[in-house]
């Protein structure tokens, strides 16, 4: 019975190691994420969170929307160096994901509207794109989602300066990067987002 008892406590130790091991190491992606420069950077990234999707047990739903956040900043990326590029295929498995973390969530996300409506903006951007208008009415429910619970959310700040920036307002959007450049500066709590700076002009 001793022995037995010893064995199912050895076993329990181990199983809450690998956890915590587990969590460490999804926080330390999560900061590799967030200093990331280069696509591979960001592939690298994507790759080790959509393992965690499988295998992170509390709060899975961070899984998902890092490894969105991944995909849809190597795009962002390739954008950036050249603005005619179709990144249709990096866009839609940034959705996917994104998808997957708000299925998996069992409250109302605004990291994850912003999320998808940031996407939704990207699939209206480079060659090939398709159904514009759409993805365009998309951003905005995904703002005034996001604008109800979390109005000072600094992803939320850049969402919007893209979307006046489109519409020509570039005062209005230069006004909008300010706002979230100042709130990405603001640490609210240890568990929020702080990747963005690399969608803000004039940080790149």
């Amino acid at each position: 019975m001793k022995k037995t008892l010893l064995i199912c406590f050895c076993v329990v130790g181990f199983c809450l190691q690998a956890q915590t091991f587990s969590e460490k190491d999804f926080k330390q992606t999560v900061s590799q994420l967030n200093t990331a420069k280069t696509e591979s950077d960001y592939e690298n990234a994507f790759q080790k969170f959509s393992k965690f999707t499988s295998t992170k047990t509390t709060d899975r739903w961070e899984a998902y929307y890092y490894a969105a956040t991944a995909t849809y900043m190597e795009a962002e990326l390739q954008l950036q160096k050249n603005p005619s590029i179709d990144v249709s295929n990096l866009s839609g498995l940034a959705k996917k994901y994104a998808d997957g973390g708000y299925s998996d969530s069992k409250q109302n996300n605004a990291e994850t509207d912003i999320l998808l409506g940031l996407i939704a903006f990207q699939k209206t951007q480079g060659t090939g794109v398709k159904d514009v208008q759409n993805n365009l009415d998309i951003v905005s429910q995904m703002i005034a989602r996001a604008e109800a619970v979390s109005p000072d959310n600094p992803r939320l700040a850049i969402l919007k300066a893209k979307l006046e920036e489109r519409s020509g307002n570039k005062e209005n959007a230069e006004k909008l990067f300010k706002k979230a450049l100042t709130g990405l500066g603001i640490k609210s709590n240890a568990s929020a987002p702080t990747w963005g700076r690399q969608l803000i002009p004039s940080m790149n």
